[in-house]
């Protein structure tokens, strides 16, 4: 049996990968790392749910130092996920820490990555993501319950409709795309917009699907956005797929 290791951390811009036999020791940095933030004290902001023949949770964790953001760690227990190049299983935090990634290179924001790493522990996976609270963001589903104006729910729009339209054009697709997972911050006339639980995020052969398969869930799953707001959106993302040269076929 094998065990792996995958470390990356984003402040030192370096990452870590192990592969070894399970009768010989792996690097001791990598294992006592991995242990203080397994074992790292924090509130369950999602209490461990069964899924995935395992189980998965997150934690929100303090800051680290004064006047950093508090951190978010995602822990799982024997949750995985299958394909053709891992048939027997994988954490699906390895899946999502890529996707964030990938999401990263395309200019797509995201929650910055701290740390992520998973391992076998007594024939089971154990894995952490760890990321950093995007600060002054809430939830689009929980935005809507506060009062706002229609210039400034035009400015989320637009900017949401435009961190899609990098995703896509990436021919990445989101996956999981719900209210709950689009976090907005206003600040004045600006609007920043972020995505969360890129967890089923996957790379499409082609940009349709992605598109198809994003907004047709974001539709069924926007919460309190009212249909003028949806319209608005369709038709921002429309402008800018119709200002691409090569938006109707992907190459």
């Amino acid at each position: 049996m094998w065990r792996v290791y995958v470390l990356r951390s984003t402040a030192q811009g370096a990452r870590v990968s192990a592969v070894s036999p399970a009768d010989s020791r792996l690097l001791s940095f990598s294992d006592s790392r991995f242990d203080r933030w397994w074992d790292m004290q924090g509130e369950w902001v999602e209490a461990p749910n069964l899924r995935r023949g395992g189980e998965s949770g997150v934690k929100l964790l303090p800051a680290l130092a004064a006047g950093r953001p508090r951190l978010y760690s995602k822990q799982q227990v024997g949750h995985t996920y299958r394909s053709l190049l891992h048939p027997f299983g994988r954490p699906t935090v390895l899946r999502e820490e890529q996707a964030l990634q990938v999401c990263e290179e395309l200019g797509v924001p995201v929650p910055r990555r701290v740390f992520c790493a998973a391992r076998r522990h007594a024939g089971q996976w154990q894995a952490l993501l760890i990321t950093e609270e995007l600060q002054g963001y809430v939830s689009l589903q929980d935005w809507y319950a506060e009062p706002i104006s229609m210039l400034q729910r035009h400015a989320v729009l637009q900017q949401l409709a435009q961190v899609l339209w990098r995703l896509h054009q990436g021919r990445r697709q989101h996956g999981c795309l719900y209210a709950k997972h689009i976090y907005v911050r206003v600040d004045g006339a600006q609007a920043l917009v972020a995505l969360l639980d890129l967890e089923k995020s996957r790379r499409r052969l082609l940009r349709g699907p992605a598109v198809s398969h994003d907004l047709d869930q974001l539709q069924r799953h926007r919460g309190a956005m009212p249909d003028v707001d949806w319209q608005y959106l369709v038709n921002c993302y429309n402008s800018l797929s119709a200002g691409s040269e090569d938006s109707t076929h992907a190459t």
